[in-house]
């Protein structure tokens, strides 16, 4: 099935203003609709994405949008097929990435068995990272009313891909592209927050988990899903100049226009447990025996550390 007959963006707009209470990005006044009547900043609706950057943000994140994009497309993200999306995360129809939507799929079986499920009830939960919104998808299939955000716009790997979900749900995923740090959101909304393979993207650790905190709810749960976890922190830097150097090889952007911190390390969540009172809870996904033995065959051969990944799950209590 192809992507012809999609929805032209004004049920999309309906479900993003209907979903979430909103506040301005700039001054964090509440607003009824896209415009802050104190500091005059004005959203935008494009293609049913609200647009809640500002514009000394986009202007920061212009460079490592358009590398991103580019090493994407490269890799054979995105399709003009509805059902290339409609089958992720179990597969990946272009078989360019199987290895990672592989990850990803157990990694969401974990989350909606172990994490989700037991609430027994629909939560909103707040897909961050979305990216061509997979999740918020899946979430929705499953009984829960997500709001995704992401940086990217496009339509083969960005919030626009979402229309090739929209034709198949009761109601189009509201969808936002904002910052992690700057969320359009007001105060304790949200059942659960997902970092959807997002969190290494991060700047700062503590500023963009306290800004999801604050829309978070009294008792409702942070996720940290697919982000890099390594023992040593000379593994993940290893890993970062070995990436960059490979991206620089076949991209020709080494991709670092942001100072993105890549990798979690169990140091790093013990400092973030002080700094927010909280207290992680580490769930392992079964991502099969090879996979569970690379630490070992990477010691044999004198071989980096590889990533592995986890699901880190905090509650927010005050």
């Amino acid at each position: 099935m192809t992507a012809a007959g999609l929805h032209d963006g004004t049920e999309a707009s309906r479900a993003c203003l209907g979903v979430v209470a909103l506040r301005c990005p700039r001054c964090f006044a509440q607003v009824d609709a896209l415009d802050c009547g104190k500091c005059g900043f004005q959203m935008s609706i494009t293609g049913g994405v609200v647009q809640a950057l500002l514009p000394e943000t986009a202007q920061h994140y212009a460079r490592f949008i358009a590398d991103y994009e580019g090493i994407r497309a490269a890799e054979g993200r995105g399709s003009e097929s509805d059902d290339y999306y409609l089958a992720l995360p179990y597969n990946d129809a272009s078989g360019r990435n199987p290895s990672q939507w592989h990850i990803r799929s157990r990694s969401f079986e974990h989350l909606i068995n172990h994490v989700l499920a037991p609430a027994g009830t629909a939560l909103k939960i707040l897909d961050l990272g979305a990216g061509n919104c997979w999740m918020s998808y899946r979430l929705t299939l499953a009984g829960h009313q997500p709001v995704a955000v992401d940086l990217l716009m496009n339509r083969q790997d960005g919030l626009a891909a979402a229309a090739h979900y929209d034709r198949y749900l009761p109601q189009p995923i509201a969808r936002f592209q904002a910052e992690m740090t700057r969320l359009p959101f007001e105060d304790g909304q949200f059942d659960a927050i997902v970092f959807n393979a997002s969190f290494h993207y991060a700047e700062d650790y503590e500023t963009t988990l306290r800004e999801a905190l604050r829309c978070l709810r009294i008792g409702g749960r942070v996720i940290i899903s697919d982000t890099p976890w390594y023992s040593r922190e000379e593994s993940g830097q290893q890993m970062i100049a070995e990436r960059q150097a490979s991206f620089i090889h076949r991209y020709g952007t080494a991709s670092a226009s942001v100072a993105s911190l890549e990798f979690l390390t169990d140091d790093r969540l013990r400092r973030l447990e002080v700094q927010l009172s909280l207290q992680w809870a580490a769930l392992h996904p079964a991502y099969g025996l090879r996979w569970k033995l690379r630490p070992f065959l990477a010691g044999l051969r004198r071989r980096r550390e590889p990533s592995r990944f986890r699901i880190y799950v905090a509650e927010k209590h005050a």
